[in-house]
């Protein structure tokens, strides 16, 4: 096995049904972008009944048809804020937990101490979070997942991986591996996944090869290290 092998994410989600939330962070194949991008999927009529917004640069998920929203406390949030120097990207409301612990001088891990797995009985979704840190024309950036110790959720363990970036190198995580009963916890460290250097070719690979049924919304931003200057896209499902 090429534990360096670098995957084309199109394949990796083709044909699976649910792979839940996804998070790529990387650098684009010139080395002149760091890109970041977050998609949701949904099985009930209550996940299903999102978009994405953005307002000032961050991304929220909100309800589609407010009439319809049966419990709001796992499907809406902030998913992508910026604070100083670093984007954060998670899957959950801990974007907030994030934020604010570095604006009181933790750290990325440090911050993600006061939260677990979701309390979604049996599933226990694990949480999973982002982040990049601009410095100096480059950066650097970890992500996370916070899952369940066992099928009762008695203990939560924490993993988080550290990045420097590679040109034409991403790294994905989602939420499950595919779909189930209950839904199985994404396994080992991020796959490794190539990022091309146009944004409508890697926007278009990841929503074109999720489930059409499923998907429902799906957020791509390139970063240009020299200037900031950023490029994003944004597709909702639901229009």
């Amino acid at each position: 096995m090429n534990i360096y092998r670098i995957h084309d994410v199109g394949e990796l989600i083709k044909g699976n049904s649910y792979v839940g939330r996804g998070i790529v962070i990387g650098k684009s194949q010139d080395g002149k972008k760091a890109v970041a991008a977050y998609f949701i999927m949904g099985r009930s009529n209550n996940s299903r009944n999102r978009i994405f917004t953005e307002k000032d640069g961050e991304v929220f998920t909100e309800p589609f048809d407010a009439s319809k929203v049966e419990d709001p406390s796992l499907i809406i949030y902030a998913a992508i804020r910026s604070y100083k120097n670093s984007l954060v990207v998670t899957n959950g409301n801990q974007t907030d937990t994030i934020v604010d612990g570095l604006k009181n001088g933790l750290s990325f891990s440090e911050s993600l101490k006061s939260r677990e797995f979701e309390p979604d009985s049996p599933n226990f979704t694990p949480r999973i979070s982002g982040i990049i840190n601009f410095d100096g024309g480059d950066f650097d950036y970890e992500m996370s997942i916070l899952k369940s110790a066992d099928d009762k959720g008695s203990e939560c363990n924490r993993y988080t991986f550290s990045y420097k970036p590679l040109a034409g190198l991403g790294h994905f995580i989602h939420t499950y591996v595919c779909d189930g009963t209950p839904i199985p916890t994404f396994q080992g460290e991020p796959e490794r996944i190539a990022i091309p250097d146009d944004i409508d070719e890697f926007t278009d690979k990841l929503w074109n090869n999720l489930d059409a049924d499923n998907k429902i919304s799906l957020y791509v931003r390139y970063v240009d290290l020299d200037g900031g200057k950023t490029e994003n896209r944004l597709i909702n499902k639901n229009k």
